[in-house]
């Protein structure tokens, strides 16, 4: 379908902008940030499609949203349509329209971005687009789904992974049941990112619509204790299995004072907010020590960082910052959530790094002391490695210190699995194609098996897996993992 105006035309728009809640209300609530695109920005915004003969929007999308496809849906006016058209390769459109790094992935391939200094098509803005309206109007854009095959497919973990796996799995007619050790389904989506930015509501809309497509869930199991993988196997008769379960066992600094009331890792501060309902508080009892005009600092320069530090300031931080040992642009986060952060008053330090948490006599973190850093060689990140400055020590008083310097696997399932390999990091050994595990019929993907990433770079494993498990299901063919696949 023609865009209906000439190309030379469509390269005079400008990008749509995202409309936001004004930054110095939104610094003291939880409501979300960016408000969603009107329905003509929208069809405007899909005009801007150049229609490339190898569209690499496509490409380089994780999970290969047909992108030129749902925009001609939306210019057609049929919104449902082009949800469904999303559905088919990506389960979460209004997750991933949210918090997916569209500026590393789709619209990192948009060719419209790379022509005369334009920016790129707004996919993540579209995406959202859709997957709003098909909230608002309570329809489902429903991709075709398979005649039942009689196959059972057990999923461990409901995060992204799980999730995308579990909406490519029904669509071709297996049973799919998804196991949470937690009480609600979401994993990451729901513990780990701040209501501002992702809304529970949205997450809970979007696993009821896997359900309408006939998905179940089961939460309160924790797979390697409540049951083990062969007993999912044996004793319920699953036909495969995928481990999903994340990476959230957290990391620390290994500094003096890592002990000391207010030292919170950023997994345990981010699901005592969103799990535990701090972010109600007085409506639920707030179950964090209490940042209120306090003077909190964040180690991190990660997603996770930005959001930890920006939720600490809506708990009513009286100072809250970020502490990264790199400069700006070196820090993994979102150029977004960073542009977000500093309008909302968050301060930021660079090329600092901490030495040693200081405590009160009673065990209460009262200071950090830190030394400046300078940048050396690049490192195996391909970052350059930070470097201390002798000599350059300082201490900074704080109330409350949030570390978010990363995560490693949890071992529940590797310990109570003994034939499931794992390298020297814990992380499950998979073949890098297929996703198989060293155990017959199990499959694993996401963080579990590469270490912390991404939501999408999840959801592209769930759907990697959910292909290998589908033709595992029609031939019954298996093949042993490769050993080269690790995280690290």
């Amino acid at each position: 379908m023609s865009k209906r105006i000439p190309a030379r035309d469509r390269m005079k728009i400008l990008r749509a902008q995202m409309p936001e809640q004004d930054a110095a209300q939104r610094g003291h609530n939880f409501l979300e940030v960016n408000l969603g695109l009107p329905e003509g920005c929208a069809k405007q915004e899909s005009m801007r499609c150049i229609e490339c003969k190898d569209p690499t929007c496509i490409s380089t999308c994780p999970v290969g949203v047909k992108v030129n496809e749902f925009l001609d849906l939306i210019l057609a006016g049929d919104y449902l349509g082009a949800a469904a058209k999303i559905r088919e390769d990506n389960a979460l459109p209004a997750v991933t329209g949210r918090v997916c790094p569209q500026e590393d992935q789709c619209e990192g391939g948009c060719l419209l971005g790379q022509k005369g200094g334009k920016s790129p098509l707004a996919i993540g803005y579209l995406e959202r687009f859709v997957a709003d309206y098909e909230q608002k109007t309570g329809k489902l854009g429903m991709p075709p789904i398979a005649a039942p095959t009689g196959k059972k497919v057990a999923i461990v973990g409901s995060g992204p992974a799980g999730l995308s796996c579990a909406g490519d799995l029904i669509q071709k007619g297996h049973k799919v049941r998804v196991f949470e050790a937690l009480h609600e389904i979401g994993g990451v989506l729901i513990y780990g990112i701040p209501e501002f930015r992702l809304p529970k509501t949205i997450v809970r809309q979007e696993v009821d619509n896997l359900r309408r497509m006939g998905v179940e869930f089961e939460t309160n199991v924790v797979v390697g204790k409540t049951v083990t993988i062969d007993e999912l196997m044996k004793g319920e008769g699953y036909d495969a299995v995928f481990v999903c379960t994340g990476a959230g066992l957290p990391q620390f600094l290994n500094v003096p004072g890592e002990h000391l009331n207010g030292v919170y890792s950023a997994n345990e501060f981010l699901t005592r907010v969103n799990l535990m309902r701090a972010y109600k508080f007085p409506e639920f009892d707030e179950p964090v020590y209490n940042c209120r005009d306090k003077d909190v600092v964040v180690f991190g320069g990660g997603n996770t960082a930005m959001d930890a530090v920006r939720t600490s300031l809506r708990l009513g931080a009286r100072t809250a910052s970020i502490f990264y040992r790199r400069t700006e642009v070196e820090m993994p986060a979102r150029k977004e959530e960073v542009h977000h952060a500093k309008d909302e008053g968050i301060n930021f330090q660079f090329l600092v790094n901490p030495v040693e948490l200081i405590g009160d006599e009673k065990g209460w973190l009262t200071a950090v002391k830190c030394i400046r850093m300078e940048l050396g060689e690049p490192d195996a990140s391909g970052r350059r490695r930070p470097l201390p400055i002798p000599g350059s020590e300082f201490v900074t008083p704080v109330s409350l210190a949030i570390i978010a310097v990363g995560t490693t696997a949890n071992p529940l399932i590797q310990s109570t699995t003994p034939d499931l390999k794992t390298n020297k990091w814990r992380y499950i050994v998979t073949d890098p194609v297929t996703t198989r595990t060293s155990k017959h019929g199990v499959f694993a993907g996401g963080d579990i098996v590469t270490g912390g990433a991404t939501v999408i770079l999840a959801m592209g494993a769930g759907r990697q897996a959910a292909k290998s498990i589908n033709e595992y299901l029609a031939t019954g063919v298996w093949e042993i993992a490769k050993p080269e696949t690790s995280a690290g």
